[in-house]
């Protein structure tokens, strides 16, 4: 522990305390959570951001929108707005947030709901869709007024939660205890190349409950796509440096693969969810501008690509070779097979039950 970690110390106790309370409200049912009659599954964790929720939710999407009629409600994280709104592809991210924006655009055929309170989000949903059959929730693992059908909890191979203390001092929302909660536990962001000692290890850290399973997933990466798919930039066969911008909480693992793809990255680092002013936009062009070579690109996240699809912005980014790398998870070894099993059983089960 360092030493600002030390000072922080009593604070998260304090924190800590206030967030056992609270759990102990729910545990007790002198707070109420409410269980729904179709499969609701949760997708969160016991940090703060960086974990890989959104390749996970969309993981979820593409493992269940066939055949079946599919929702995903999220707070909608920088959103301007407030209450619940159903988004769609012309959304934009100042309304709806990027990581629903970017749901919506890539999966017309399901809805796309936003609402800080999620009782009431899946409530009204329900009211407007009665046929609704699935319902994922995204970063919901302390909205416990909802009683998911099923937990997923995510936590990121550099920054487990088991190695993790609570906020101020650490990155945990509520203690350590609360992964009992969670029917799956994944370990995010693991290198493609495994060593199983290291999975061992790991598990045996975790220590997970007899109905507990615990899964391992690694970052996949598409070629480079053009922000604005009218711009015509086609990604250059050669690059000697990128310039990277993101707002996201960890970008790391992203910095790693593009180092992989030039001789020189520089990055500029912005808030998480940021919204782009155009002054923002001015300080990445004069940098971007800067760079010695003429073969050069800029490169972001997909979830700041949404952001960045509004008129003002576009025209400011015209005719620059600006893309996003859209990325997927892989699972480790025979883990996809087995954790698709225990998600389209508890479909099924829930759904007969129903």
């Amino acid at each position: 522990m360092q030493l600002l970690q030390i000072i922080l110390f009593p604070f998260s106790i304090c924190y800590g305390m206030i967030a056992w309370l609270r759990n102990l409200l729910f545990d007790t049912r002198i707070l109420r959570s409410e269980r729904f009659d179709l499969p609701v599954i949760s997708v969160g964790n016991l940090s703060t951001g960086g974990t890989g929720k959104t390749p996970q939710i969309e993981y979820l999407i593409r493992l269940l929108s066939p055949g079946s009629f599919l929702a995903t409600l999220s707070r909608g994280f920088g959103r301007k707005s407030e209450g619940f709104i159903i988004g769609s592809k012309r959304s934009q991210a100042k309304y709806i947030g990027d990581e629903p924006l970017q749901y919506a655009k890539k999966f017309p055929e399901i809805k796309v709901a936003v609402d800080e309170k999620r009782l009431r989000g899946i409530r009204l949903l329900l009211q407007k869709y009665p046929n609704l059959d699935i319902v994922l929730l995204d970063d919901a693992y302390q909205h416990r007024y909802v009683k998911p059908g099923f937990n997923i909890l995510l936590t990121s191979y550099d920054h487990l939660y088991t190695e993790d203390y609570l906020l101020p001092s650490g990155r945990l929302r509520e203690p350590r205890s609360g992964a009992d909660r969670a029917d799956v536990i994944i370990v995010t962001k693991t290198p493609k190349i495994f060593s199983p000692i290291t999975r061992r290890r790991i598990v045996e850290d975790i220590s997970p409950h007899a109905d507990q399973s615990v899964f391992f997933t690694f970052i996949k990466y598409s070629d480079p796509v053009p922000v604005y798919e009218s711009s015509g930039s086609v990604y250059p066969s050669v690059v000697s440096k990128i310039l990277l911008f993101t707002g996201i909480a960890n970008d790391d693992p992203l910095k790693e693969h593009l180092q992989r793809m030039c001789s020189e990255l520089l990055v500029m680092k912005f808030p998480d969810h940021h919204l782009y002013s155009p002054k923002d936009l001015e300080k990445i062009i004069q940098a971007f501008h800067g760079l010695p070579t003429q073969k050069k690109v800029i490169i972001t996240t997909e979830k700041d690509a949404m952001r960045l699809k509004i008129p003002e912005l576009s025209i400011i980014l015209k005719g620059l070779p600006l893309f996003y790398i859209p990325i997927e998870i892989g699972f480790q070894g025979t883990d996809q097979e087995k954790f698709n099993n225990l998600i389209l059983q508890y479909v099924e089960k829930s759904k007969r039950n129903s």
